[in-house]
């Protein structure tokens, strides 16, 4: 009677983050059996349903997606208005490179330096954290200025690299807490639709550009080349491109409050923090069953992690998860070597002055992101939990496979509106595939205490993959061109791309399907741990414990 009674002094606290991310653990710590404790909360987890819960949890988790998306789309149209303001329109292509590159060297580090910290510290002592150096060093960037002390290039790139951490450490750390605190019928589901804020932070950074550009048009319409933009033009530009990347710590400031104040993760808590606990049943029972001191998972350390994944059978499973992801971010990359192809082909690509080629560079990718990649985030998350996890992923590769080996094949044979549909088909098939799968699978297929490490390894991977393809592969467009034939080796790019998606077809076996299965069946099925969930409802029948608690409560 005195746990009733204890439960019934719980008082749910729901303020901040724990309105989304509540805290299961503490609702159920009258309990003191630490099995039946541990089943309680997970229980009610994974049975619950998809309301207003489930929706705040993608809104605070999804932010930093958001921010990340923002970025790219924000630097990519920054880099031509810092062109204006220090190149007179014509940035060197090493300068244009290093920009854009920086901001994944720093993402490398903070995939798996945030990743491996959650998983030694808990979630809820880092969840927060990588916003705050996302915001600080955004707020950073737009305060830099050339000066004779100073290089503009160098503290601009250094401060985009430290962005990029704080951006890295959201990857694991949003699919992780995403995937501990779902329902198991829609965790899919609920963890496509925060990696889908990566399409509305590219809708909303070209919605901001061209709003900015509208408002500046009076300062740039008269420049008809970079040379002529002086005075008033450099002005805005200097503006616009500072107001632009700004801007896109604005939705991490809201969620920071939020982020700040979630509860634990439960899984971290019961299968972390309580481990001791658990070890110390598992050491009583043994005493009756040998078998019972097999049912606690080795304490987490650097020695267990490369024991555990050097096994095969557990090791395939992050370099599935890891090549995947590496060979998906080569040939995401890709694409946008046609950008300027496809703006030209629907009629964005005109430049006869300095507003109109940024304007349509705006208003043209955001056409081409509504055309193809925002459908493909959100038929994901329609499909992920009914179709499943691997089949989307094996079929994305493949549909990518065919579309970049008729680019690739047929490149001088295609017309332009045929090439269109092509990068529109790509694009949403990369979302509606691959893209989103390599997210979510490595944030459920791991056990709890390596989940976190080998998410941020996986989705690091995928990074270094997008720094080789920039600095590497995206360089041969010119192989052996003339200098007034540019991009004549593009169609030989496109077919080694696909080469890429092919492989990706082969190594998406090694990854075994997760739908419908609790975290803890994953970590059964796939990395030899006992379920103790199920161990504590045979060990609590209805007849006993509940009944008598249930009878307690009518009386």
């Amino acid at each position: 009677m005195s746990d009733i009674n204890e439960a019934s002094a719980y008082h749910e606290n729901t303020s901040g983050g724990k309105t989304a991310f509540k805290d299961y653990v503490g609702k159920f710590a009258h309990i003191e059996d630490p099995l039946e404790r541990r089943r309680l909360a997970l229980e009610e987890i994974d049975n619950a349903g998809f309301g207003w819960t489930q929706i705040k949890m993608i809104m605070i988790a999804g932010v930093g997606f958001m921010t990340d998306s923002y970025d790219i789309f924000a630097i990519n149209l920054g880099v031509t208005m810092l062109s204006y303001v220090y190149w007179k329109g014509k940035i060197p292509d090493s300068t244009t490179t290093l920009l854009k590159v920086s901001t994944s060297v720093g993402t490398v580090i903070g995939q798996v330096g945030f990743g491996t910290m959650a998983d030694v510290v808990g979630r809820k002592a880092i969840y927060g954290l990588e916003l705050i150096v996302m915001i600080a060093a955004t707020i950073l960037q737009c305060t830099v200025g050339q000066s004779p002390a100073i290089e503009f290039v160098g503290i601009f790139v250094t401060l985009r690299i430290v962005m990029g951490i704080g951006i890295g450490g959201d990857y694991p750390l949003s699919s992780i807490i995403s995937s501990e605190f779902s329902t198991t019928k829609w965790r899919g589901a609920i963890m496509g639709a925060v990696f889908s804020n990566q399409g509305l932070g590219q809708l909303f950074a070209g919605i901001v550009a061209m709003i900015l550009v509208r408002a500046y048009k009076d300062d740039l319409v008269f420049a008809k080349t970079g040379a002529e933009c002086v005075g008033r033009c450099i002005k805005a530009n200097d503006q616009m491109w500072r107001i632009l990347i700004g801007f896109g710590c604005v939705p991490g400031c809201i969620a920071l409050y939020y982020r700040l104040t979630i509860a634990e993760s439960p899984r971290y808590s019961l299968d972390v923090n309580e481990h001791d606990d658990l070890e110390k049943v598992a050491d009583a029972e043994a005493v009756v069953d040998a078998h019972a001191a097999e049912i606690v998972a080795p304490k987490a350390s650097f020695k267990d992690f490369i024991h555990h994944f050097s096994q095969f059978k557990y090791g395939k499973i992050l370099l599935g998860t890891a090549g995947c992801w590496f060979l998906l971010d080569v040939a995401y990359y890709g694409l946008s070597l046609n950008t300027a192809l496809i703006l030209q082909t629907i009629g964005y690509a005109n430049n006869s002055n300095v507003y109109e080629k940024l304007y349509n560079s705006a208003a043209g990718n955001l056409i081409l992101i509504c055309a193809g990649a925002l459908p493909g985030y959100w038929f994901t998350v329609a499909t992920v939990d009914t179709i499943g996890r691997k089949p989307i992923q094996i079929g994305g590769f493949f549909l990518l496979t065919v579309i970049l080996c008729v680019i690739g094949f047929a490149y001088h044979k295609l017309n332009e509106h045929g090439l269109l549909a092509l990068y529109v088909l790509a694009q949403f098939f990369q979302n509606f595939g691959p893209n989103s799968t390599t997210f979510i699978i490595p944030g459920e297929i791991f056990p709890t205490r390596y989940r976190s490490s080998a998410h941020g390894i996986s989705a690091a991977c995928g990074k270094v993959g997008a720094i080789i393809a920039q600095t590497c592969i995206g360089t041969l467009v010119n192989h052996g061109c003339a200098k007034d034939k540019p991009n004549c080796w593009l169609n030989h790019v496109m077919q080694i791309f696909a080469l890429f998606m092919f492989i990706g077809i082969f190594l998406s076996f090694l990854i075994p399907e997760t739908k419908r299965l609790t975290l803890e069946e994953i970590s059964e099925k796939y990395h030899g741990e006992i379920d103790t969930t199920k161990l504590g409802k045979d060990r609590y029948a209805p007849t006993t414990q509940e009944e008598s608690y249930d009878s307690d409560l009518k009386q």
